[in-house]
């Protein structure tokens, strides 16, 4: 028997989108525009002054917005489908699913940028400082103002927090409050993730071609981009990890399974099989099977199942031990 906690059958929905997803899309075509006029501008002005540092620079710009413009594009796909009966369970993964393609792109900006410093380090070419120091700076403003404009979210792309805070003095808050994995919108991470990419990249480049300019070290400028690209490397590997792992189902809170765990076992009641997974930012889906010798039924167990708020999707299943299975 099919149910969700505090909902008749009748009235159930399949919306699993964050509950800041338009707030979230909004941000997003910001900064595509903020990144769309930086690069023709970048572009342009490097043409007309013939400038290929700016040139490039302004090209570069452009992986970003096309990375930024697969996160609009999802988020609007999302909502316009989001109560489209072809999609079981809502589109609230969708969101999973652009930011597993940004980070994908990401990983591939990062071994460009792994290439050039090491045909850098092999073969030293000249730089010019006087275009180089200033795009680099303008560059990092740029995704100053985007980082600003994609703020207020789970800004954990270098942590791992995936996991509630269990605390024995605050166990029934726990019980009812979203895991960090539920709540985290993985497609305005991607986002933000590329805009303190290019920062870090910016920064790096920055202090390699000061040191290069005042000390002589031509050798940092290459240097600073191999340890940029491994910095993007590794935060491209986590959002990989973590958006992979929501499109394949697997549990995103062992902590949650136990305390359901321990909801239902009581009172000689069995749980014999528990599937959970997420269904979009902020929702949680559960198939529960529940041995028992008492009379119960489903709509006890979906009662019992109401403290945990992120659970918007359950199907329970009750079986009498004197029966048959």
């Amino acid at each position: 028997m099919s149910g969700l906690p505090g909902a008749d059958f009748e009235s159930h929905s399949h919306v699993f989108l964050g509950s800041d997803h338009e707030k979230n899309e909004g941000k997003t075509w910001a900064v595509i525009a903020l990144c769309t006029v930086m690069m023709l501008v970048e572009i342009v002005g490097g043409q007309i002054f013939g400038s290929l540092a700016l040139v490039a620079d302004g090209l570069h710009m452009s992986t970003h917005a096309g990375a930024m413009l697969i996160a609009a594009l999802a988020y609007g796909y999302a909502r316009r489908h989001a109560r489209d009966g072809r999609f079981a369970f809502g589109t609230g993964k969708l969101g999973d699913l652009a930011g597993f393609t940004s980070a994908i792109v990401l990983a591939m900006i990062a071994a460009l940028i792994a290439y050039e410093a090491i045909a850098r380090f092999l073969q030293p070419i000249p730089i010019r400082f006087t275009e180089a120091i200033p795009i680099a700076c303008v560059g990092l403003c740029v995704n100053i103002l985007s980082a600003w404009l994609l703020g207020d979210h789970d800004h954990d792309h270098d942590h791992d927090h995936d996991h509630d805070h269990d605390h024995d003095h605050d166990h029934a808050r726990r019980q009812s409050v979203q895991t960090t994995s539920a709540h985290r919108d993985n497609n305005i991470r991607s986002a933000y993730v590329h805009v303190m990419a290019d920062a870090a990249v910016s920064v790096l480049a920055i202090v390699g071609l000061l040191l290069a300019r005042g000390i002589g070290w031509a050798w940092m400028d290459p240097l600073a981009g191999m340890i940029g690209a491994l910095v993007i490397a590794s935060w491209s590997y986590r959002l990989i990890r973590d958006t992979g792992g929501i499109l394949l189902d697997m549990n995103p809170d062992q902590s949650l399974t136990e305390r359901l765990r321990s909801t239902i076992e009581v009172d000689g009641d069995r749980l014999v099989d528990l599937h959970l997974w997420r269904l979009g930012p902020g929702h949680l889906g559960a198939v529960v099977s529940i041995v028992t010798t008492q009379a119960r039924d489903c709509a006890f167990y979906q009662a019992r199942l109401q403290q945990f708020r992120s659970l918007s999707h359950v199907t329970v299943e009750v079986r009498n031990s004197g029966k048959s299975a």
